[in-house]
Protein backbone atom coordinates (compact mmCIF):
# COMPACT_ATOMS: atom_id res chain seq x y z
CA UNK A 1 0.00 0.00 0.00
CA UNK A 2 2.96 2.64 0.67
CA UNK A 3 4.83 1.57 -1.83
CA UNK A 4 1.67 1.97 -4.30
CA UNK A 5 0.81 5.65 -2.62
CA UNK A 6 4.58 6.42 -2.85
CA UNK A 7 5.19 6.00 -6.58
CA UNK A 8 1.76 7.76 -7.19
CA UNK A 9 2.91 10.76 -5.55
CA UNK A 10 6.30 10.51 -7.69
CA UNK A 11 4.14 10.75 -10.29
CA UNK A 12 2.29 13.43 -9.35
CA UNK A 13 5.43 15.26 -8.84
CA UNK A 14 6.86 14.88 -12.20
CA UNK A 15 3.24 16.10 -13.61
CA UNK A 16 3.33 19.59 -11.50
CA UNK A 17 5.86 21.10 -13.23
CA UNK A 18 5.06 20.35 -16.46
CA UNK A 19 1.12 21.23 -17.20
CA UNK A 20 -1.98 21.46 -15.27
CA UNK A 21 -4.29 18.64 -15.74
CA UNK A 22 -6.15 19.41 -18.80
CA UNK A 23 -8.93 16.49 -17.74
CA UNK A 24 -11.20 16.68 -14.59
CA UNK A 25 -13.79 14.26 -13.49
CA UNK A 26 -16.68 14.94 -10.98
CA UNK A 27 -17.25 12.52 -8.72
CA UNK A 28 -20.43 12.16 -6.36
CA UNK A 29 -20.29 9.85 -3.67
CA UNK A 30 -20.88 8.97 -0.03
CA UNK A 31 -17.67 7.79 1.22
CA UNK A 32 -17.04 10.68 4.01
CA UNK A 33 -16.34 8.38 7.39
CA UNK A 34 -12.22 8.48 8.09
CA UNK A 35 -11.89 4.70 6.67
CA UNK A 36 -13.81 5.54 3.36
CA UNK A 37 -12.04 8.92 2.98
CA UNK A 38 -8.95 7.11 2.93
CA UNK A 39 -9.22 4.60 0.34
CA UNK A 40 -11.15 6.98 -1.82
CA UNK A 41 -7.78 9.36 -1.75
CA UNK A 42 -6.19 6.21 -3.29
CA UNK A 43 -8.36 6.69 -6.46
CA UNK A 44 -8.23 10.59 -6.48
CA UNK A 45 -4.36 9.88 -6.63
CA UNK A 46 -4.13 7.18 -9.22
CA UNK A 47 -6.19 9.41 -11.54
CA UNK A 48 -3.83 12.71 -10.64
CA UNK A 49 -1.28 10.95 -11.77
CA UNK A 50 -2.70 10.49 -15.08
CA UNK A 51 -3.06 13.86 -14.97
CA UNK A 52 -6.89 13.71 -14.86
CA UNK A 53 -7.37 16.19 -12.01
CA UNK A 54 -10.83 15.08 -9.56
CA UNK A 55 -13.59 17.51 -8.12
CA UNK A 56 -14.96 16.05 -5.11
CA UNK A 57 -18.31 16.03 -4.57
CA UNK A 58 -19.19 14.15 -1.70
CA UNK A 59 -22.92 14.09 0.64
CA UNK A 60 -22.71 12.82 3.83
CA UNK A 61 -25.16 9.42 4.78
CA UNK A 62 -23.95 6.11 4.83
CA UNK A 63 -26.95 4.27 2.84
CA UNK A 64 -26.61 6.51 0.05
CA UNK A 65 -29.96 8.15 0.35
CA UNK A 66 -29.31 11.59 0.69
CA UNK A 67 -26.78 11.19 -2.26
CA UNK A 68 -29.41 10.13 -4.53
CA UNK A 69 -31.56 12.93 -3.42
CA UNK A 70 -28.65 15.03 -4.73
CA UNK A 71 -27.90 13.52 -7.78
CA UNK A 72 -31.28 13.54 -9.17
CA UNK A 73 -31.58 17.45 -8.06
CA UNK A 74 -28.40 17.65 -10.58
CA UNK A 75 -29.46 15.30 -13.58
CA UNK A 76 -32.57 17.26 -13.55
CA UNK A 77 -30.61 20.49 -14.12
CA UNK A 78 -28.98 18.72 -17.02
CA UNK A 79 -25.98 19.35 -14.95
CA UNK A 80 -25.10 15.46 -14.39
CA UNK A 81 -21.80 14.74 -12.64
CA UNK A 82 -19.11 12.50 -14.37
CA UNK A 83 -19.66 9.98 -12.43
CA UNK A 84 -21.68 8.50 -8.75
CA UNK A 85 -21.14 6.23 -6.34
CA UNK A 86 -24.43 3.33 -7.01
CA UNK A 87 -25.31 0.34 -5.37
CA UNK A 88 -27.59 -2.06 -7.34
CA UNK A 89 -31.20 -1.91 -8.48
CA UNK A 90 -30.58 2.10 -8.82
CA UNK A 91 -28.19 1.35 -11.56
CA UNK A 92 -30.34 0.09 -13.36
CA UNK A 93 -32.58 2.51 -12.51
CA UNK A 94 -30.97 5.20 -14.01
CA UNK A 95 -30.27 2.92 -17.39
CA UNK A 96 -33.78 2.72 -17.91
CA UNK A 97 -34.11 6.32 -18.00
CA UNK A 98 -31.00 6.43 -20.53
CA UNK A 99 -28.98 8.91 -18.32
CA UNK A 100 -26.09 6.09 -18.18
CA UNK A 101 -22.87 6.34 -20.67
CA UNK A 102 -21.70 3.51 -22.23
CA UNK A 103 -18.24 1.72 -21.25
CA UNK A 104 -17.80 -1.41 -23.63
CA UNK A 105 -14.51 0.53 -25.34
CA UNK A 106 -12.74 0.01 -22.50
CA UNK A 107 -14.72 -3.02 -20.89
CA UNK A 108 -14.05 -5.28 -24.11
CA UNK A 109 -10.03 -4.03 -24.69
CA UNK A 110 -9.34 -4.87 -20.93
CA UNK A 111 -11.82 -8.09 -20.75
CA UNK A 112 -14.38 -7.18 -17.86
CA UNK A 113 -16.38 -10.04 -18.72
CA UNK A 114 -13.83 -12.50 -18.14
CA UNK A 115 -12.84 -11.38 -14.53
CA UNK A 116 -15.45 -9.47 -13.16
CA UNK A 117 -18.27 -12.04 -11.27
CA UNK A 118 -22.06 -12.48 -13.24
CA UNK A 119 -23.96 -11.50 -9.83
CA UNK A 120 -22.09 -7.99 -10.21
CA UNK A 121 -22.21 -8.17 -13.98
CA UNK A 122 -26.14 -7.75 -12.90
CA UNK A 123 -25.59 -4.23 -12.23
CA UNK A 124 -22.91 -3.00 -14.00
CA UNK A 125 -24.23 -3.62 -17.79
CA UNK A 126 -27.96 -2.63 -18.91
CA UNK A 127 -29.27 -4.23 -22.55
CA UNK A 128 -25.77 -5.79 -22.38
CA UNK A 129 -24.12 -2.33 -22.30
CA UNK A 130 -21.61 -1.56 -19.77
CA UNK A 131 -22.84 1.42 -18.00
CA UNK A 132 -20.36 1.35 -14.59
CA UNK A 133 -17.33 -0.08 -13.19
CA UNK A 134 -17.51 -1.98 -9.81
CA UNK A 135 -14.90 -1.20 -7.49
CA UNK A 136 -15.57 -3.73 -4.80
CA UNK A 137 -17.73 -6.69 -3.39
CA UNK A 138 -19.00 -6.01 0.39
CA UNK A 139 -20.34 -8.69 2.41
CA UNK A 140 -22.91 -7.83 4.81
CA UNK A 141 -23.25 -10.65 7.13
CA UNK A 142 -20.45 -9.73 9.46
CA UNK A 143 -20.11 -9.26 13.13
CA UNK A 144 -17.18 -6.72 13.95
CA UNK A 145 -16.36 -8.10 18.11
CA UNK A 146 -14.03 -5.95 20.44
CA UNK A 147 -11.29 -9.20 21.29
CA UNK A 148 -11.15 -8.22 24.95
CA UNK A 149 -14.13 -8.14 25.34
CA UNK A 150 -14.86 -11.64 24.14
CA UNK A 151 -11.79 -13.29 25.61
CA UNK A 152 -13.71 -11.97 29.10
CA UNK A 153 -16.41 -14.03 28.01
CA UNK A 154 -14.16 -17.03 27.42
CA UNK A 155 -12.86 -16.47 23.96
CA UNK A 156 -15.93 -18.89 22.56
CA UNK A 157 -16.93 -17.21 18.91
CA UNK A 158 -21.26 -17.76 18.60
CA UNK A 159 -22.09 -20.53 16.10
CA UNK A 160 -25.90 -20.09 16.77
CA UNK A 161 -28.73 -17.73 18.00
CA UNK A 162 -28.46 -19.62 21.86
CA UNK A 163 -24.88 -18.36 22.09
CA UNK A 164 -24.73 -15.62 20.33
CA UNK A 165 -27.43 -14.50 23.04
CA UNK A 166 -25.42 -15.74 25.92
CA UNK A 167 -22.56 -13.44 24.52
CA UNK A 168 -24.50 -10.39 24.55
CA UNK A 169 -25.29 -11.35 28.32
CA UNK A 170 -21.70 -11.61 29.27
CA UNK A 171 -20.88 -8.05 27.23
CA UNK A 172 -23.56 -6.77 29.57
CA UNK A 173 -22.47 -8.26 33.20
CA UNK A 174 -19.06 -6.53 31.76
CA UNK A 175 -20.56 -3.26 32.05
CA UNK A 176 -20.33 -2.37 28.22
CA UNK A 177 -22.77 -1.69 25.36
CA UNK A 178 -23.55 -5.44 24.39
CA UNK A 179 -24.47 -4.04 20.54
CA UNK A 180 -22.92 -0.74 18.98
CA UNK A 181 -25.68 0.33 16.30
CA UNK A 182 -27.17 3.32 14.82
CA UNK A 183 -30.81 4.04 14.48
CA UNK A 184 -31.09 4.30 10.96
CA UNK A 185 -33.06 2.52 8.44
CA UNK A 186 -30.80 1.44 6.51
CA UNK A 187 -28.78 -0.13 9.78
CA UNK A 188 -31.73 -1.91 10.83
CA UNK A 189 -32.13 -3.43 8.09
CA UNK A 190 -28.51 -4.43 7.93
CA UNK A 191 -29.07 -6.59 11.12
CA UNK A 192 -32.63 -7.71 9.40
CA UNK A 193 -30.82 -8.97 6.39
CA UNK A 194 -28.50 -10.87 8.83
CA UNK A 195 -31.11 -12.37 11.27
CA UNK A 196 -32.91 -13.90 7.78
CA UNK A 197 -30.27 -15.38 6.23
CA UNK A 198 -29.67 -17.10 9.72
CA UNK A 199 -32.63 -19.07 9.22
CA UNK A 200 -31.92 -20.47 6.07
CA UNK A 201 -30.81 -19.31 2.41
CA UNK A 202 -33.51 -21.12 0.94
CA UNK A 203 -35.70 -18.66 3.07
CA UNK A 204 -34.06 -15.43 2.32
CA UNK A 205 -34.09 -15.86 -1.42
CA UNK A 206 -37.84 -17.05 -1.00
CA UNK A 207 -38.36 -14.03 0.93
CA UNK A 208 -35.81 -11.27 -0.29
CA UNK A 209 -35.42 -12.33 -3.51
CA UNK A 210 -38.10 -14.06 -4.55
CA UNK A 211 -40.79 -12.16 -2.33
CA UNK A 212 -42.74 -15.18 -1.94
CA UNK A 213 -45.73 -13.83 0.09
CA UNK A 214 -45.64 -17.27 2.15
CA UNK A 215 -42.54 -16.70 3.27
CA UNK A 216 -42.72 -13.02 4.14
CA UNK A 217 -45.81 -13.58 5.74
CA UNK A 218 -45.02 -17.46 7.49
CA UNK A 219 -43.73 -18.42 10.95
CA UNK A 220 -40.25 -17.95 9.98
CA UNK A 221 -40.68 -14.13 9.27
CA UNK A 222 -41.93 -13.98 12.67
CA UNK A 223 -38.78 -15.46 14.38
CA UNK A 224 -37.39 -13.11 12.47
CA UNK A 225 -38.71 -10.17 13.83
CA UNK A 226 -38.70 -11.71 17.48
CA UNK A 227 -35.36 -11.71 17.18
CA UNK A 228 -35.06 -8.48 16.44
CA UNK A 229 -36.93 -7.31 19.54
CA UNK A 230 -34.23 -9.56 21.33
CA UNK A 231 -31.04 -7.95 19.95
CA UNK A 232 -32.93 -4.52 20.30
CA UNK A 233 -32.57 -5.10 23.88
CA UNK A 234 -28.99 -5.19 23.49
CA UNK A 235 -29.14 -1.45 22.03
CA UNK A 236 -27.97 1.76 24.19
CA UNK A 237 -30.47 4.43 24.67
CA UNK A 238 -28.50 6.59 22.71
CA UNK A 239 -28.69 5.15 19.27
CA UNK A 240 -31.09 7.01 17.74
CA UNK A 241 -29.49 8.41 14.24
CA UNK A 242 -25.99 7.43 15.56
CA UNK A 243 -23.67 7.31 12.19
CA UNK A 244 -22.68 3.18 11.38
CA UNK A 245 -18.58 4.53 12.20
CA UNK A 246 -19.31 6.24 15.14
CA UNK A 247 -20.86 2.78 16.58
CA UNK A 248 -17.25 1.08 15.42
CA UNK A 249 -15.70 3.36 16.99
CA UNK A 250 -17.56 2.34 20.35
CA UNK A 251 -16.23 -1.25 19.37
CA UNK A 252 -12.95 -0.57 18.31
CA UNK A 253 -12.16 1.28 21.88
CA UNK A 254 -14.00 -1.15 24.32
CA UNK A 255 -17.15 0.90 24.84
CA UNK A 256 -19.24 -1.97 23.25
CA UNK A 257 -18.42 -5.87 22.55
CA UNK A 258 -20.35 -6.05 19.05
CA UNK A 259 -22.04 -4.48 15.37
CA UNK A 260 -23.02 -6.26 13.04
CA UNK A 261 -22.09 -4.15 9.94
CA UNK A 262 -20.33 -5.25 6.60
CA UNK A 263 -16.88 -5.38 6.09
CA UNK A 264 -16.63 -1.08 5.27
CA UNK A 265 -16.39 -1.72 9.45
CA UNK A 266 -13.38 -2.69 8.89
CA UNK A 267 -11.86 0.40 7.24
CA UNK A 268 -12.55 2.46 10.61
CA UNK A 269 -10.69 -0.84 12.38
CA UNK A 270 -7.61 -0.63 10.33
CA UNK A 271 -7.76 3.33 10.13
CA UNK A 272 -7.49 3.24 13.86
CA UNK A 273 -4.05 0.73 13.22
CA UNK A 274 -6.40 -2.55 15.57
CA UNK A 275 -5.03 -5.81 13.87
CA UNK A 276 -7.67 -8.48 13.57
CA UNK A 277 -7.40 -11.35 16.10
CA UNK A 278 -5.38 -8.84 18.19
CA UNK A 279 -7.87 -6.04 18.67
CA UNK A 280 -11.06 -7.27 16.78
CA UNK A 281 -12.95 -10.58 15.60
CA UNK A 282 -14.35 -10.51 12.30
CA UNK A 283 -16.95 -13.68 12.04
CA UNK A 284 -19.81 -14.20 9.88
CA UNK A 285 -23.50 -13.85 11.67
CA UNK A 286 -24.14 -17.51 13.47
CA UNK A 287 -25.77 -19.69 11.18
CA UNK A 288 -24.73 -17.91 8.03
CA UNK A 289 -20.99 -19.38 7.34
CA UNK A 290 -21.20 -20.45 4.29
CA UNK A 291 -23.38 -17.76 2.65
CA UNK A 292 -22.76 -14.20 1.98
CA UNK A 293 -25.49 -11.10 1.12
CA UNK A 294 -23.42 -8.59 -0.87
CA UNK A 295 -23.42 -4.97 -2.20
CA UNK A 296 -21.02 -3.69 -4.71
CA UNK A 297 -20.14 0.01 -4.85
CA UNK A 298 -19.92 1.00 -8.24
CA UNK A 299 -19.06 4.00 -10.07
CA UNK A 300 -22.02 4.77 -12.49
CA UNK A 301 -20.87 7.07 -15.46
CA UNK A 302 -23.58 9.09 -16.61
CA UNK A 303 -23.41 10.58 -20.49
CA UNK A 304 -21.25 13.76 -20.21
CA UNK A 305 -19.78 16.30 -23.25
CA UNK A 306 -17.73 14.29 -26.09
CA UNK A 307 -14.80 16.37 -24.51
CA UNK A 308 -15.51 14.42 -20.97
CA UNK A 309 -15.82 10.95 -22.40
CA UNK A 310 -11.71 10.18 -22.21
CA UNK A 311 -11.51 11.41 -18.53
CA UNK A 312 -14.34 9.28 -17.49
CA UNK A 313 -13.01 6.07 -19.33
CA UNK A 314 -9.13 6.51 -18.14
CA UNK A 315 -11.52 6.72 -14.32
CA UNK A 316 -13.40 3.63 -15.19
CA UNK A 317 -10.33 1.91 -16.43
CA UNK A 318 -8.07 3.06 -13.32
CA UNK A 319 -11.03 1.73 -11.16
CA UNK A 320 -10.15 -1.70 -12.91
CA UNK A 321 -6.72 -1.92 -13.00
CA UNK A 322 -5.62 -5.10 -10.93
CA UNK A 323 -3.20 -3.14 -8.59
CA UNK A 324 -5.80 -0.14 -8.08
CA UNK A 325 -8.23 -2.85 -7.30
CA UNK A 326 -5.86 -4.66 -4.54
CA UNK A 327 -4.48 -1.16 -2.71
CA UNK A 328 -7.86 0.15 -2.73
CA UNK A 329 -9.69 -2.84 -1.20
CA UNK A 330 -7.05 -3.38 1.33
CA UNK A 331 -8.07 0.29 2.84
CA UNK A 332 -11.91 -0.41 2.20
CA UNK A 333 -12.49 -3.52 4.26
CA UNK A 334 -14.15 -4.83 1.05
CA UNK A 335 -12.89 -8.13 -1.31
CA UNK A 336 -11.93 -6.98 -4.72
CA UNK A 337 -14.41 -6.62 -8.02
CA UNK A 338 -12.16 -9.19 -9.71
CA UNK A 339 -11.52 -12.27 -9.25
CA UNK A 340 -8.07 -12.44 -10.42
CA UNK A 341 -6.84 -9.99 -7.81
CA UNK A 342 -4.07 -11.40 -5.48
CA UNK A 343 -5.41 -11.63 -1.90
CA UNK A 344 -1.50 -11.19 -0.61
CA UNK A 345 -1.99 -7.79 0.56
CA UNK A 346 -5.13 -8.41 2.56
CA UNK A 347 -4.99 -9.26 6.42
CA UNK A 348 -6.94 -11.93 7.94
CA UNK A 349 -10.32 -10.84 7.50
CA UNK A 350 -9.77 -8.94 3.75
CA UNK A 351 -8.83 -12.74 3.18
CA UNK A 352 -11.26 -14.84 4.53
CA UNK A 353 -13.81 -12.39 2.84
CA UNK A 354 -12.09 -13.51 -0.51
CA UNK A 355 -12.06 -16.95 0.29
CA UNK A 356 -15.60 -16.61 1.63
CA UNK A 357 -16.95 -14.82 -1.92
CA UNK A 358 -15.38 -17.54 -4.10
CA UNK A 359 -16.96 -19.99 -1.90
CA UNK A 360 -20.58 -18.80 -1.57
CA UNK A 361 -20.61 -18.11 -5.43
CA UNK A 362 -19.12 -21.47 -6.84
CA UNK A 363 -21.78 -23.41 -3.67
CA UNK A 364 -24.89 -21.21 -4.83
CA UNK A 365 -25.04 -19.31 -1.90
CA UNK A 366 -24.12 -15.68 -2.47
CA UNK A 367 -27.27 -13.64 -2.74
CA UNK A 368 -27.81 -9.85 -3.28
CA UNK A 369 -28.06 -7.41 -0.10
CA UNK A 370 -31.71 -6.56 0.40
CA UNK A 371 -30.64 -3.77 2.95
CA UNK A 372 -28.08 -2.22 0.11
CA UNK A 373 -30.42 -2.32 -2.47
CA UNK A 374 -28.98 -5.81 -4.17
CA UNK A 375 -32.31 -7.98 -3.87
CA UNK A 376 -35.06 -5.76 -5.68
CA UNK A 377 -35.71 -2.15 -6.67
CA UNK A 378 -36.38 1.01 -4.20
CA UNK A 379 -39.68 0.44 -3.56
CA UNK A 380 -39.45 -2.81 -2.46
CA UNK A 381 -36.17 -2.32 -0.36
CA UNK A 382 -37.73 1.07 1.47
CA UNK A 383 -41.12 -0.79 1.90
CA UNK A 384 -38.99 -3.56 3.80
CA UNK A 385 -36.81 -0.58 5.74
CA UNK A 386 -40.05 1.09 7.05
CA UNK A 387 -41.25 -2.15 8.70
CA UNK A 388 -38.46 -3.27 9.74
CA UNK A 389 -37.65 -0.19 11.36
CA UNK A 390 -41.19 0.24 13.38
CA UNK A 391 -40.88 -3.25 14.38
CA UNK A 392 -37.44 -2.77 15.61
CA UNK A 393 -38.49 0.38 17.53
CA UNK A 394 -41.42 -1.21 19.50
CA UNK A 395 -43.73 0.18 17.12
CA UNK A 396 -44.89 -3.18 16.26
CA UNK A 397 -45.34 -6.51 17.65
CA UNK A 398 -43.50 -9.38 15.32
CA UNK A 399 -46.95 -10.41 14.92
CA UNK A 400 -48.29 -7.38 13.70
CA UNK A 401 -44.98 -6.49 11.42
CA UNK A 402 -45.61 -10.04 9.59
CA UNK A 403 -48.36 -8.60 8.28
CA UNK A 404 -47.42 -5.44 7.16
CA UNK A 405 -44.23 -6.92 5.52
CA UNK A 406 -46.74 -8.98 3.40
CA UNK A 407 -48.99 -6.33 2.31
CA UNK A 408 -46.28 -3.66 2.00
CA UNK A 409 -44.40 -5.50 0.01
CA UNK A 410 -46.96 -6.58 -2.50
CA UNK A 411 -48.06 -3.15 -2.61
CA UNK A 412 -44.46 -1.70 -3.63
CA UNK A 413 -44.07 -4.64 -6.21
Amino acid sequence: MRKFLTTTAVALAMMAGAAQAAENVEVLHWWTSGGEAAALDVLKKDLEGKGISWTDMPVAGGGGTEAMTVLRARVTAGNAPTAVQMLGFDILDWAKEGALGNLDEVAAKEGWDKVIPGALQQFSKYDGHWIAAPVNVHSTNWMWINKAALDKAGGKEPQNWDELVALLDNFKAQGITPIAHGGQPWQDATIFDAVVLSLGTDFYKSAFIDLDPAALGGDKMKTAFERMTKLRSYVDDNFSGRDWNLASAMVIEGKAGVQFMGDWAKGEFVKANKVPGTDFVCIRYPETQGAVTFNSDQFAMFKVADDKIPAQMAMASAIESPVFQSAFNVVKGSAPARTDVSNEAFDACGKKAIADLADADKNGKLFGSMAHGHANPAAVKNAIYDVVTREFNGELSAEDAVKELAAAVEAAK
